[in-house]
């Protein structure tokens, strides 16, 4: 028997309550808590995969100046600036296919610790706070979502 659910006894009760059908769920919410907890996380997911898509990825694709001039600044040129806005759309997308959101959210993350290091060595950590405060949600998504990289494995073996 789940722990979300209780049987009810053929032993009559005490209490001027009506007794629960078996099978019933008694702690619903319990299962209401955790829905609306999957469902604000996949907001979550939504949210940071258009974040990275959009207002990350994007103007680094595009060649926009002030990604150009960033990326000329660090020395990596236009290659640096392409295949990071690459990394960060492949990331974006990854977030939002159910088996790729955990190790999504680890890329993201490795991807944000280098940008703090950045931030801090070559522009005086004039941004540093946005790459620390990116590593929350995708630390947590990357946490409750761990169950899905025993899929993905899965899948690796039957490919290989």
């Amino acid at each position: 028997m789940s722990e979300n659910t209780a049987s009810v006894s053929a032993v009559p009760s005490t209490s001027s309550a009506p007794a629960a059908p078996a099978g019933v769920v008694i702690a619903e919410s319990a299962t209401a808590r955790g829905r609306r907890a999957r469902i604000a996380l996949r907001g979550l997911q939504i949210l940071l995969a258009l974040f990275y898509a959009v207002a990350s990825a994007l103007p680094k694709l595009i060649g926009h100046a002030s990604a150009a001039e960033s990326f000329d600044e660090l020395g990596w040129g236009s290659a640096g600036m392409y295949t990071i806005g690459a990394l960060e759309l492949a990331g974006a997308v990854a977030l939002l296919i159910p088996v790729l959101q955990s190790v999504a959210a680890m890329a993201l993350g490795a991807l944000m610790v280098g940008a703090f290091i950045v931030q801090i060595a070559v522009f005086d950590g004039q941004y540093a706070a946005t790459p620390l405060i990116l590593l929350v949600p995708l630390a947590l998504i990357a946490w409750a979502r761990r169950g899905h990289n025993a899929d993905l494995l899965r899948l690796l073996r039957r490919a290989a």
